[in-house]
């Protein structure tokens, strides 16, 4: 059944569960010690993908990165999954951070097929899939195919790459182009609280913005397997976190409340004072929400 929460009903429950495993900041990262995480690539068809894994026998978590990001923006993450005692991965999606594609492989594929391949070769059957923004639409369209696969389902500040005519033409009266893609990507993707109280976090943001594409080069436009429609999220099963921020310029409340009337088996939690990326803007609230929704399931 579908449960709405608003951040007022949040506020109160559990508001201390997790708070020391899951406290985030600049300052408490900067006094914990380097995580054990393997790093090295992965041979897929087409591409050597560059993953991070914490390792481990704990229950597998996949982050799937937005198109401004790479592996390397889960730095508020790690900490928290691991200590929680979950075996995390992070990758670079294909033409994204140091994932190496072969011109002369096979391209450009799918997101989610990429991923399959990923799992399949770390030995992962069963998994906790995390996709924020881009990287949601992913893990959507991973859930819909592979749905087996899935323990449970969390999709962040997400458009969906849903393809119903009028959602298309409410995302353009929301991001008008070509004047909404001619925005700095801080000021899209990051909330004005975040802006005004951070600006050593916005400009770390910024840096791995800039570091997330190899030589700027776009990455590959990787199709879906499945044509997204809200009529096709109505099939999705798998217990689903649907999450944004209340100033998210791409998925305000009012877009996720679409999603959140199609997947029946799916909660939803708006996070106050957070823009398009409220896993970096808000992680102390990402994380304990997160964890307390993939921990029952």
């Amino acid at each position: 059944m579908h449960r709405d929460n608003s951040w007022l009903s949040w506020a109160g429950v559990g508001a201390g569960l997790l708070l020391g495993l899951c406290e985030t900041s600049s300052a408490s990262r900067s006094a914990q010690a380097p995580l054990p995480v393997r790093e090295t690539y992965a041979a897929l068809p087409g591409v050597r993908i560059w993953y991070g894994d914490t390792g481990g026998n704990g229950v597998p978590v996949v982050l799937i990165h937005a198109a401004t990001g790479s592996s390397r923006v889960w730095e508020n993450q790690l900490p928290a999954f691991t200590a929680a005692g979950y075996r995390v991965v992070a990758y670079d999606r294909r033409g994204f951070g140091r994932s190496v594609i072969d011109p002369a492989g096979v391209q450009p594929g799918t997101g989610a097929d990429d991923l399959l391949a990923l799992v399949d070769q770390l030995g992962i059957d069963r998994l906790h899939l995390i996709g924020t923004a881009a990287g949601g639409g992913i893990a959507l369209d991973f859930a819909l195919s592979f749905p087996q696969r899935l323990r449970s389902l969390v999709v962040a500040n997400a458009v969906g790459g849903v393809q119903d005519e009028d959602y298309l033409e409410l995302g353009q009266r929301i991001r008008p182009a070509p004047r909404f893609d001619a925005l700095p990507p801080d000021f899209r993707e990051l909330g004005p609280s975040y802006r005004a109280a951070n600006p050593g976090g916005t400009q770390r943001w910024l840096e791995l913005e800039h570091t997330s594409r190899p030589q700027g080069s776009p990455p590959p436009a990787q199709t879906t397997r499945n044509r997204i429609t809200f009529a096709l999220l109505e099939e999705i099963k798998v217990p689903t976190l649907l999450l944004t921020g209340d100033a998210d310029l791409y998925a305000p409340p009012a877009v996720l409340r679409l999603f959140a009337a199609r997947i029946k088996n799916s909660e939803s939690v708006v996070v106050p004072e957070a823009g398009h990326s409220t896993y970096w803007e808000r992680p102390e609230i990402f994380n304990r929400t997160v964890l307390e929704f993939i921990r029952k399931h």
